[in-house]
């Protein structure tokens, strides 16, 4: 297989990567053979599940101004992926150019492409490493060249916590960051997961696909997501399914109501 020109030297193209499918379900260009065919083997176990990832997107935009327009001008954007249009550096500095972002993913994909489009926006950093480590993130210096954590910072896990099962102790790690916050900062998060026995056999068919070619996932309900933002007084309207978080429209509404695979929460830290 041809190396395209913006692929790392030392990158395995045919091993599918989490930014990499995720980047291609969401129409972007980055993105190899191999990560194509797992991409597709899941839509075909579950046909919706682009509408499902771009929802997610479509979160964090309401997020990321929701928060603009609490004051926030900081972001820690954690699991970041490749930029395809509508990152976060894009909506907040559209509202505010000093509004200063720091990118976090381990993709080397994702990183060298971020690194490429940002190059020359000083208010914007990119890191490569793996958000658990939580202590090598907020020592870098990419992190200490932003971000003032005497200010709200807000932290970003869209899409995330999913790839972090119970014994990698996805509380201990969102605790790491709460921690070094200061009063008046947030947490936004979005969450793969459904309650009780709402789970399909097209998904659960997606996600035996998924796990095995991409990466493994940990499908949390309500109650789970809620245990994570212990230490945040969760935003109105508390954790509910991922296009029901202030909703721009009435097809978020209906969206929500077909047992949406996923939930989502702002917190704020008092």
């Amino acid at each position: 297989m041809q190396r395209p020109s913006w692929a790392p030297g030392d990158i395995d193209l045919e091993r599918p990567g989490i930014a990499r499918v995720y980047d291609y379900w969401l129409g972007g260009a980055h993105h190899f053979a191999a990560d194509r065919a797992a991409a597709e083997k899941t839509l075909e176990a579950m046909p919706g599940l682009r509408g499902v990832v771009l929802n997610h997107r479509a979160f964090l935009r309401r997020a990321v101004r929701y928060l603009l327009g609490q004051g926030v001008r900081q972001f820690l954007d954690l699991g970041s992926g490749i930029p395809t249009v509508g990152n976060v550096h894009e909506i907040a500095q559209h509202a505010d150019p000093g509004a200063r972002v720091v990118h976090v993913d381990v993709d080397p994909v994702a990183v060298a492409h971020s690194r490429s489009l940002l190059d020359g926006n000083a208010r914007v950093s990119v890191l490569q490493a793996d958000v658990r480590d939580f202590g090598s993130v907020l020592s870098s210096p990419e992190v200490d060249k932003q971000l003032d954590f005497d200010e709200p910072v807000a932290v970003l896990m869209i899409a995330l916590l999913h790839f972090v099962s119970d014994d990698e102790d996805p509380w201990g790690v969102v605790g790491g960051y709460r921690d070094r916050l200061a009063p008046g900062s947030f947490l936004a998060v979005s969450h793969a997961g459904y309650e009780g026995d709402e789970e399909t056999a097209s998904s659960r068919e997606a996600r035996r696909i998924y796990d095995a070619r991409v990466a493994p996932m940990t499908l949390r309900g309500r109650v789970e997501l809620t245990s994570l933002f212990a230490g945040f007084s969760l935003v109105e309207p508390g954790v509910v399914r991922v296009p029901a978080w202030h909703p721009e429209s009435p097809d978020d509404l209906a969206e929500a109501g077909k047992r949406f695979p996923g939930f989502a929460a702002l917190g704020r830290k008092a």
